[in-house]
Formats: structure tokens, C-alpha cells, sequence
């Protein structure tokens, strides 16, 4: 099924590759004009990515944005609404992986992936706010990991978890403005971080999953394509989950 985002500005956070690239070109092909974003490291692979996404984008804007930090998520949100005059669809997609048992895991590992999870998906949304025109789509990656609690990635489950219940609270405080608010919690999918898996936990996660295989990213797509369409305009507040019945 095809969706019309004609007129529509859409931001997807980390959209440089996987699954928010998915999403942005999807978007794109819907003609929404689409924002990519990604965070600066030190190999520039990131926006490398980032400028090869661009490319396959009609009308493209790329900025390069730490969702972690306040000051700079506030001036990518400035700059879309002086560029693109508002936004109508975001996408909290940017996330990092650092599993570790918690007896190993550092405060580091702890506090980087909640800032960048959980705090970031916070950020673009407070500060998103003032832009979003009425009947706008807010939409955040969750994780069944959020669901579940998976071995070693205490940080990982609690920042998707948080991004459940901030997902709830987002929909009661938008409704007014007629925002519908709402996550994906995917299962295994192939990715980038699926693919380096060790293949004894590929096996016992195979194993686990009724459908027996992993996802692949357009599953994601397509639902999050489906919740940012007009055909969603009364669902808020809600967590699909997109995981073959890992968890149900």
C-alpha cells in the first residue's frame, strides 16, 4: 500500500542507513520532504551515509545533530522551521547498542546509550513541539527488549522501556493538538546490529521466534509508514510490535 505525505515535512532521527534510511526514503517516496540526520564520528561515515541517502531524496535537507544534547536538537529544530516552515512527522529512530551484563557494564556504557535512547527520543520531542502543526505524527523506535528485559542489555531494555512510557505520556499531552503519538517496538530484524550477533544467540533467537526468521526492515517501514498516514488518525498512545510473535 502506498501512502500521500504530499505536503509534509518529515524528520527521521539517525536516518543515515538501516532502518531510518527505510523510513526517510519511504517517506520520500510518499513526497513528504524529508530531513535526514545523523551524528558526526570520527571516521565520517555517518554522514557520509547520511550524503548517499540524500541522494536517492527528492528536495533533501541534511543535518548533522547529536539527539543527546539539548542545545544542538534545538537548533535542528530552529533550523527545520526556518527552512521548511514547520514540521508534520517525527521519527525518533537514533540509538546505540552497548550490551554488557550488569555486573561488567560501566557507568559510562549505562549513562550513554539512556542519553542517546531515551533522553534524545525526549529532546526531539520537546523541542519539536513548538513546530508540529496540528494532526502531526510523532512516532518512536521502541524494542521488544523493552518488553522482555534481554540478557546484557540492561541499559538498551531500560531506555526502550522509557521510551514506552514517555510514548504514553507524549499522546495525553499532544491529543489537544490533535498529534497522535505512538512507538514500534520491532523483534530481530536484519540490520547492521543483527548481523553482528554471535551465531550461537542468532540460533537461540531464531529458536524463540514463532514465525522462525528474523524481520527485515521494510516490516518496520511499512508500520511506521502506516502510523504517520491519515489512515492511523485515531490510534495514540500505542506500541506495535513487529517481532514474528516473539513477544505477544
Amino acid at each position: 500500500m502506498s501512502y500521500d505525505f504530499s505536503g509534509k515535512v518529515a524528520l527521521v532521527t539517525g536516518s543515515s542507513r538501516g532502518i531510518g534510511a527505510g523510513i526517510i526514503q519511504a517517506l520520500n517516496a510518499g513526497g513528504a520532504r524529508c530531513i535526514v540526520n545523523f551524528v558526526a564520528d570520527p571516521q565520517g561515515r555517518n554522514e557520509e551515509d547520511a550524503r548517499k541517502v540524500a541522494e536517492t531524496l527528492q528536495d533533501p535537507l541534511v543535518i548533522e545533530c547529536n539527539v543527546g544534547e539539548a542545545s544542538q536538537v534545538e537548533a535542528m529544530m530552529r533550523r527545520i522551521a526556518e527552512e521548511c516552515g514547520g514540521l508534520d512527522i517525527l521519527v525518533n529512530n537514533a540509538g546505540i547498542l552497548r550490551d554488557r551484563t550488569i555486573k561488567k557494564m560501566t557507568t559510562e556504557e549505562w549513562e550513554s546509550v539512556l542519553r542517546v535512547n531515551l533522553t534524545g527520543t525526549f529532546h526531539c520531542i520537546q523541542q519539536a513541539q513548538p513546530f508540529l502543526r496540528p494532526e502531526g505524527r510523532i512516532v518512536s523506535l521502541a524494542s521488544v527488549s523493552g518488553q522482555l528485559g534481554l540478557f546484557g542489555q540492561a541499559n538498551y531494555a531500560a531506555s526502550k522501556a522509557g521510551i514506552i512510557a514517555l510514548t504514553k505520556v507524549t499522546a495525553r499531552e499532544f491529543a489537544r493538538q490533535r498529534i497522535t503519538v505512538n512507538a514500534i517496538a520491532p523483534g530481530f530484524i536484519q540490520t547492521e546490529m543483527t548481523r553482528d550477533l554471535p551465531e550461537e544467540v542468532v540460533k537461540k533467537a531464531l529458536a524463540d521466534v514463532p514465525l522462525g526468521h528474523f524481520g527485515e526492515i521494510a516490516d518496520v517501514v511499512n508500520t511506521a509508514l502506516f502510523l504517520c498516514s491519515q489512515d492511523a488518525r485515531y490510534i495514540t498512545g500505542q506500541v506495535l510490535n513487529v517481532n514474528g510473535g516473539f513477544f505477544m
